[in-house]
């Protein structure tokens, strides 16, 4: 075979694979946009995944990926790279391979189980099949081969930029799951409620409905939350105690054990004792490492917006306050609030009792809050405030934007926070994120790690 022949050749098997590929992504749009079958590309599908070597049941939305990769382990690696070449999601790219065609019906399958979540009431069973499937598509999507996918809420991780929008989106559709459950029917069956994984979702919903729960309902609603606040609180305190150490305090003498011994600064000191007939070091004095750490006393005052669209925020921040709260010399103080504020602070050390103790939903009348916060400052320059909120407030005249600048005068260190979430998305009134800015305390990023490491800079 000549080279046009081998060329003409190459491009007719290029053709057909690119051919072959389309063909699953249409059948994944008309699959996600309409339940009617479309026969011809059923059947031409099914010739595909079988000509490549593919099971058949990822073409079936009903079977979930976790059966598929338990009925061939083999495809669990397959799945985990299948952005490793970084054009997973691009199905008009030129060069298309026989590889390509298998990685389309690979994305196909998790973009199915994902995507497409049906209509009617939900099982238990089903919204944790689906949070699997969801966790299949984040490993996929966000590059993050060997999590768990099993049980992982798909709002819960970090994936960076493209991380932070398909949390979202994952995050809205399982909120819609959740909704279309009947949730209190769930709980009130030990069996069902121990297949639900807890999920900010989920979360919500208990804390919305908890006062019509009893019995073994609200046992099981607690024994949920308490799952997932105690899930959320270890990832947490990793990265408070990552960024809080403090500054090493050199007035307090370092202890003289071997652990703290610095062997390059006693050396450093000691090569005037270097005795190059022997070729020996006599070290007559030994230096130690300074370990303390300077924390100084800090009063942090907490503010939470606890109005519908803040609810993600509710849920970290009093979790957050409670980490906070077990630091040394740290005085937390915690106030929640909508269109009356309630004072948490008694139970800050349990985020738990905390997030039992609000009540989700109402407006946003944030005086009413400053109000109840202003007292507890006693040393302006000792004290950070940190305001959770959208600010969309009921009075526009902004008498809340006055107490605030007046603090910022004081010597309070004020932090505005849009939103306190997994995926980072946040929503503030343009007029205060202008008026923030103007005073020189821009609103922190909605994502919480950026929270963390503000508390940390005025903590340290």
């Amino acid at each position: 075979m000549n080279d046009t022949t081998a060329t003409a050749a190459d491009g007719t098997a290029a053709d057909a694979d690119r051919n072959r590929r389309q063909v699953l992504y249409w059948r994944l749009l008309a699959k996600l946009f309409s339940g009617e079958e479309q026969p011809a590309l059923e059947k031409a599908s099914v010739a595909i995944v079988d000509d490549i070597g593919l099971p058949a049941a990822l073409l079936d939305p009903g079977v979930t990926v976790d059966t598929v990769v338990q009925r061939f382990p083999e495809l669990a690696a397959e799945f985990d790279g299948l952005t490793a070449s970084g054009d997973a999601a691009e199905p008009g790219t030129a060069a298309v391979g026989a590889d390509e065609v298998r990685r389309a019906a690979l994305v196909s399958k998790l973009l199915l189980n994902a995507f497409s979540t049906g209509t009617g009431d939900v099982s238990a069973t089903r919204l944790a099949e689906w949070q699997a499937d969801a966790g299949w598509l984040k490993r996929a999507m966000c590059g993050q081969p060997g999590a768990s996918p099993a049980g992982a809420s798909p709002s819960g991780a970090d994936g960076g930029g493209l991380g932070n929008g398909l949390d979202g989106v994952l995050g809205d559709l399982e909120g819609d799951l959740v909704r279309r459950m009947r949730l209190r029917e769930v709980l009130a069956d030990p069996a069902l409620a121990a297949r639900l994984t807890p999920s900010l979702s989920l979360i919500e919903q208990l804390l919305r409905d908890k006062a019509n729960l009893s019995g073994t309902a609200l046992a099981n609603a607690k024994a949920l939350i308490r799952r997932y606040v105690d899930e959320v609180a270890e990832v947490l305190r990793t990265q408070v105690q990552q960024t809080s150490a403090g500054a090493v305090d050199r007035s307090v003498p370092p202890k003289r054990v071997f652990r703290n011994l610095d062997i390059d600064r006693t050396i450093w000191k000691n090569l005037t004792n270097w005795d190059p007939e022997a070729e020996r070091l006599y070290v007559d004095r030994l230096f130690y490492r300074h370990t303390a750490k300077r924390v100084s006393p800090a009063r942090l005052i907490v503010v939470v917006d606890q109005s519908g669209s803040m609810v993600d925020s509710m849920v970290n921040c009093t979790i957050l306050a409670s980490i906070f709260a077990g630091l040394p010399k740290v005085d937390v103080h915690l106030i929640a609030y909508d269109t009356r504020a309630i004072d948490l602070t008694p139970w800050v050390d349990d985020p738990f009792e905390m997030l039992l103790r609000t009540k989700l939903g109402g407006g946003n009348d944030g005086p009413v809050a400053m109000a109840m916060a202003r007292p507890k400052i006693t040393d302006p320059h000792d004290t950070v405030m940190v305001w959770i909120s959208d600010f969309y407030e009921f009075d526009r005249s902004q008498p809340l934007f006055t107490s605030i600048e007046a603090l910022h005068r004081s010597g309070v260190r004020f932090i505005p926070v849009g939103s306190v979430t997994s995926s980072g998305r946040q929503h503030v009134d343009p007029w205060f994120r202008q008026r923030f800015k103007d005073l020189g305390t821009p609103v922190v990023s909605g994502h919480i790690s950026k929270l963390v490491f503000e508390l940390k800079t005025f903590l340290g």
